[in-house]
């Protein structure tokens, strides 16, 4: 059997490695247009930042895909022939495939500002977009950055790295307010400002002029503002990178390609997982597109299982993303919305210095955990999975709270304020029975246990 991926992300290349893992003879075939070798994309800023170089990027040697056969074929497939099981390429050639993985990835948004297709006018997700930053590099005197989430802040960083004055324009009140709390939301906000970016609240992009040679100069804002600048970065948000599909014959297609829970498409032998990949039916509380790469990495594995036909149903678990906002680390686990939900409850620590904090959720009807957030405090996933998966009640949370913390040692614990602030806040009288320690996280979590998160089951 010959399985074809394109795509050789997160996803498409877990695919490939536990299908090599479940079967000895499976031809495997990963094709990519980007880049010849797998490469870990969220660290791709610290390249232009001087901290890593691209092949420090590569989880695995070269000699990797030859020792495990999995054949690489740098193209770009430019259709998808699903009636008779084959790819065509950019330049013309074909290739048959008994099975298919679509593990294409997202592209960056545009919305149909004036101006958009300009030369240094570019987002950030893959390594052309690095490569044609760090060639336009020398022209920049001042840049701007339209959007926020995670991929804005990480250019905002790469682009200050290289001292050139940056404004960050969201049309939000404080930064990415659409995915944390509001007071999360302000710290982030308060912690680039005084990182001297240039974040623009409330502020939406109107036109991209023209330099007068093609290339980006300035923009306007809706409220008429100019800001002179060599260099757009588009970080609006990313779309699965699914165009070169639309007359693929029988593939549906939503926002992304639309699958099964199996990861099946409506195309016979074609599967689609990661960024592209639209689930139909999501789990409560998760959507049918999340373009995360966890997600990405445990579609890979359920996908090669059920390619080999050992039926699993994709779960992705309970959610959990990480990320950093400059130097300010951020952590969730669980249910933690941006605007909370009728009958949670949330217990909110802030240190007095606005850079660290603890959001513990809890339904108020029961005392049931639902979800952490994190910001420049480390608390261990395992720990924190297991608290909610386990549906602990938040005092025997709050008792055991230290056994969660796994900042750095000779770091200052603050499990003891925060189990004061419920104190205070409930009239109770909890006291702190653990503090930071590895030996008490083992015998929570089991030590020598698989992670949920990590291990997929066949059923029957």
């Amino acid at each position: 059997m010959h399985v074809a991926i394109i795509g050789n992300g997160i996803a498409g290349v877990t695919a490939a490695r536990w299908l090599r893992k479940l079967d000895d003879d499976v031809r495997i075939t990963l094709i990519s247009a980007e880049t010849d070798y797998f490469f870990s994309r969220t660290a791709l800023m610290y390249v232009y930042m001087g901290h890593q170089r691209m092949e420090d990027l590569m989880p695995y040697e070269p000699f990797f895909w030859e020792k495990n056969r999995i054949d690489l074929k740098r193209a770009y497939v430019e259709r998808v022939h699903t009636g008779e099981q084959q790819l065509q390429f950019g330049d013309g050639t074909t290739m048959p495939y008994d099975k298919l993985v679509l593990a294409t990835g997202s592209s960056w948004n545009k919305f149909g500002w004036p101006g958009q297709d300009l030369e240094r006018v570019r987002g950030m997700v893959s390594a052309q977009d690095l490569e044609y930053l760090e060639d336009h590099t020398d022209e920049i005197k001042s840049a701007v950055i339209v959007g926020g989430g995670l991929i804005g802040i990480e250019l905002a960083e790469m682009l200050h790295s290289r001292h050139i004055p940056v404004s960050l324009l969201i049309r939000e009140g404080s930064y990415w307010s659409n995915a944390l709390p509001p007071e999360e939301s302000r710290m982030v906000s308060r912690h680039i400002k005084s990182h001297h970016i240039d974040l623009r609240e409330n502020t939406e992009l109107d036109t991209i002029h023209d330099d007068g040679n093609g290339a980006a100069g300035a923009i306007t804002t809706k409220d008429g503002e100019r800001i002179e600048c060599q260099y757009v970065g588009l970080t609006a948000g990313v779309h699965p990178n699914i165009d070169f599909l639309r007359d693929a014959e029988g593939l549906e297609l939503g926002r992304g390609i639309k699958v099964n829970n199996y990861l099946e498409t409506s195309a016979p032998n074609v599967y689609a997982i990661g960024d592209c990949a639209e689930v139909r039916e999501p789990k409560p509380g998760r959507r049918g597109v999340e373009a995360i790469w966890y997600t990405g990495r445990m579609m890979g594995e359920t996908v090669a299982y059920n390619i080999m036909g050992r039926k699993v149903g994709y779960d992705p678990g309970i959610w959990f993303n990480s990320a950093k906002f400059l130097d300010l680390e951020y952590q969730v686990y669980g249910e933690v919305p941006a605007h909370g939900r009728e009958g949670l409850t949330s217990l909110y620590w802030e240190h007095p210095d606005g850079e660290k904090a603890v959001r513990i959720n809890y339904e108020e009807s029961d005392g049931t955990i639902k979800g952490f957030n994190l910001m420049g405090i480390r608390y261990r996933h395992e720990v924190c999975e297991k608290w909610i998966q386990d549906k602990k009640h938040v005092e025997d949370v709050l008792q055991d709270l230290g056994m969660a913390n796994f900042d750095p040692e000779f770091y200052e614990e603050y499990e003891q304020d925060v189990v004061d602030l419920y104190n205070k806040q409930s009239g109770k009288s909890l006291q702190l029975k653990k503090k930071r320690g590895l030996s008490a996280v083992l015998n929570y979590i089991g030590f020598g246990k698989k992670g949920s998160r990590a291990f997929v089951r066949p059923e029957g």
